[in-house]
């Protein structure tokens, strides 16, 4: 690696953490207030910010090792230790704490305890704008009458309405927005109250650099933050570390810590002189933020504050309540739906049909426009969705990148760019995997939107040098700028999401249950083969003994009294005999039938050549009695049975000779080609053809297109060819026409050590071959 590609290395890194601060361990303070980091239990101060000096008339340096009782008079410090005994410090917060300066001159605070994550207990005092505690009546009567303003809207977006105005109220801050985060993560303002003359910001959407990633994870646990003087220089704290464990203390609960320059910065451009900050949750997750910006520098008492985060989290679960309400009427629909499907399911003989072709669908789960199921392989499909083809590689796709129960996004082309293919028809997906190789999937079209942002979101912000470092600055215009946002679909709602996942655990438990049927099915097939098999070879032993006698006692009477019989006696010998034959021909066939299954193929590396030479071989006489010429391209070595392959090539070149036309000499070619997973083998003939119309009722046992006087035979010939191909896990099927003669054509799968043998000459059969 070289120098460059180091420093390039490190600029990147220095960048990411530009972009996600350690924001909790900023070890400066906002200097309106004092802050005190205590080791308990003496409370003894180990850090103390710079500004000790204005408010105790005491340097920093001076405080650091004092007992709290030596800064704060001993009366006071004892009125609050009872407290701090307590897990909950809530309850005596704030705690007025008068600070004597000299003589009778004295300063009162509002003294805020917690406790950092390191352990240490840490105690903020903020200057009292009034020196009672606000009373709870008060807190009381902001509620109810914020409340009552609440009850009287309809919709929720005056919900929300009502509620900046009433914090507007509480607070005389100039401009009062409600911020609701989206699932990526960027927010809008969604509600606004400000003074007639300031631009408004209604409506507008914010990029999540805005509010990174560490700034929304201290929202979580500081519900409500404070900046009094947005312009104010902040003051370190003596020592910057935690000199007890030489880590920079935890201020993530800190009412104080002073925010990150990039923030500051950013209020500066946006022209806010002070701020406040209330987290909204539902679910244990940030819902959205009440932000407060006045134009001028602008204390917040602690109480009123407090007030106001009550008043955030009350009315808050109003909305959510209301936002559950809005739902309820879709999500009792979803449930009607769920319900209907899982029971088509169940009546139907596959679970698929089930959830395509009845009413409701699959596409009413998810008011998708198209859904695909993928069963090992095969698609069903509903409403408009991508080409099969482009199916395939997508769920290529989704089994490389997702191992979840569900996966969803409103903007499949951006993360998978084959999608753009197919924009129109699935910008979002919506899929839940069943197996490994099975999936549903629903489909929803782009909708091109326009986007209001509060200034350019693709330069929220510049990285600028000074000096060694890299310095972030967020943007200094938030004028309106419109974006055409393409490539997606409107979003997937949670409770779609939620009605996917409930529909799969009923699949997997219908496929679980048909697989546990098929199990048992099996078993009971297997018995019963094994069953068929068995009496098939017995039934055919025995009946070849009584055959072999009626035909020797037939011909012995024949020998014997044949002066004696008449031409009639005769030819009834002659019929028993014939009659005889048949049945042992057919009792073979059967036999021979019955023998071929997939357990009894012996799966070796076989030579195709050696085995359509041993057919020849069988069929040498034939082919000399009627002149046919056999010829046969250089054949692949592949993975079979050697044997069944025999008897394959022996019956289908068997049949090219037998329905032979009566004025032509046969003429027969066995040919192959390589295709991508299969060998495909061809017999040709000039014969007399076969009507299309039984090509597929040939291959059925004992099934005749001709008596036996005119072609002999059992009419087991072709169905032992389809057992055995198939057995292999090929097909076979037919192309002829009457009079045209007829090709049969057969696959075998590729093998993993199939190669190509032979000299590619094509070798010839003839008639009179020795």
């Amino acid at each position: 690696m070289t120098a460059m590609d180091i420093g390039l290395k490190t600029q990147e890194l220095n960048l990411a953490s530009l972009k996600q601060p350690s924001i909790h361990h900023l070890t400066q303070v906002q200097p309106h207030g004092v802050l005190l980091v205590l080791q308990e239990p003496e409370l003894i101060i180990v850090q103390a910010s710079c500004n000790t000096s204005t408010t105790f008339g005491i340097a920093p340096e001076e405080v650091l090792g004092k007992a709290l009782d030596e800064v704060l008079d001993s009366f006071q410090v004892d009125r609050f230790k009872a407290g701090l005994t307590a897990e909950n410090l809530d309850f005596i917060n704030p705690t007025k704490v008068w600070v004597r300066r000299n003589g009778d001159d004295y300063s009162v605070f509002d003294a805020v305890f917690h406790r950092s994550a390191d352990g240490f207990l840490v105690l903020e005092l903020e200057p009292a704008l009034t020196q009672e505690n606000i009373p709870f009546l008060s807190f009381y009567h902001l509620a109810k009458a914020s409340i009552h303003q609440l009850e009287a809207t309809s919709s929720l977006q005056d919900f929300c309405q009502v509620i900046v105005r009433e914090v507007r109220n509480v607070t005389g801050f100039d401009r009062v927005m409600l911020y609701k985060f989206d699932q990526d993560g960027h927010g809008e303002v969604v509600a606004e109250d400000k003074l007639a003359e300031m631009e408004p910001y209604l409506g507008l959407h914010y990029p999540e650099s805005d509010i990174p990633q560490p700034a929304r994870k201290m929202f979580l646990s500081n519900w409500i933050r404070v900046i009094p003087d947005a312009h104010a220089q902040p003051v370190p704290l003596l020592p910057a570390t935690n000199p007890l464990t030489n880590q920079p203390t935890d201020l993530t609960l800190s009412i104080l810590r002073s925010a990150y320059s990039c923030h500051l910065e950013y209020l500066h451009n946006m022209g806010v002189g002070a701020s406040l900050t209330i987290s909204l949750m539902k679910d244990q997750k940030l819902w959205g933020l009440i932000a407060c910006h006045h134009r001028t520098p602008k204390q917040v008492p602690y109480e009123l504050r407090k007030a106001c985060e009550f008043l955030g989290q009350v009315i808050f679960s109003e909305i959510s309540t209301r936002e559950e309400a809005a739902d309820h009427s879709y999500r009792i629909k979803l449930a009607n739906v769920q319900s209907a499907l899982i029971e088509s399911m169940s009546q139907a003989d596959h679970f698929v049909d089930g959830l395509v072709q009845r009413q409701p669908n699959l596409l009413d789960l998810t008011d998708a426009t198209g859904a695909a199921i993928c069963l090992s392989g095969r698609w069903t499909t509903i409403g408009t969705t991508p080409a099969e083809e482009e199916l395939n590689y997508l769920v290529q796709w989704l089994a490389k990148t997702v191992d979840q129960d569900v996966f969803y996004t409103d903007s499949l082309p951006l993360i998978y760019s084959d999608a753009q293919r197919f924009k129109d028809v699935a910008s979002g997906l919506l899929a839940i995997p069943i197996s490994k190789r099975s999936y549903v999937l629903w489909f929803r079209p782009e909708v091109i939107q326009t986007v209001n942002w509060g200034g350019d979101p693709n330069h929220a912000y510049e990285v600028q040098q000074a000096g060694n470092d890299l310095k972030l600055c967020p943007r200094k215009s938030f004028e309106r700028w419109k974006e055409t946002v393409r490539l997606k679909s409107l979003p997937w709602k949670p409770v779609e999401i939620k009605a996917t996942l409930e529909l799969r655990k009923a699949i997997v438990n219908i496929v679980l249950r048909q697989a546990e049927e098929l199990a048992l099915l099996a078993q009971d097939l297997e018995r019963s083969n094994a069953e068929l098999k068995k009496f098939a070879y017995i039934a055919s032993h025995d009946l070849q003994e009584p055959l072999n006698q009626v035909a020797n006692y037939v011909q012995l009477l024949e020998m014997r009294y044949h002066d004696q019989l008449d031409q009639d006696a005769t030819d009834f010998i002659d019929f028993a005999v014939g009659g005889v034959s048949l049945m042992q021909t057919l009792i073979d066939d059967v036999l021979a039938y019955s023998k071929v299954d997939l357990q009894g193929i012996e799966w070796e590396l076989t030579e195709v050549e050696t085995s359509l030479n041993r057919a020849l071989g069988n069929l040498q006489g034939r082919i000399n009695e009627t002149e046919a010429t056999v010829t046969i391209d250089a054949m692949p070595t592949i993975v079979a049975d050697g044997t069944q392959l025999m008897q394959l090539f022996q019956n289908l070149i068997g049949n090219a000779i037998k329905f032979r036309r009566a004025d032509v000499a046969p003429q027969i070619h066995v040919g192959v080609q390589r295709q991508e997973e299969a060998w495909l083998f061809s017999v040709r003939d000039n014969g007399i053809g076969i009507d299309p119309q039984f090509a597929d009722r040939i291959f059925v046992i004992f099934q005749r297109l001709h008596t036996r006087d005119e072609y002999p035979g059992s009419g087991m010939g072709l169905a032992i060819c389809k057992k055995i191909v198939e057995c292999h896990r090929g097909q076979i099927w037919v192309e002829s026409e009457l009079g045209k003669g007829a090709t049969f054509y057969f696959t075998i799968p590729v093998g993993g050590r199939d190669r190509h043998h032979g000299n590619g000459r094509k070798q010839n059969y003839l008639a009179d071959r020795r």
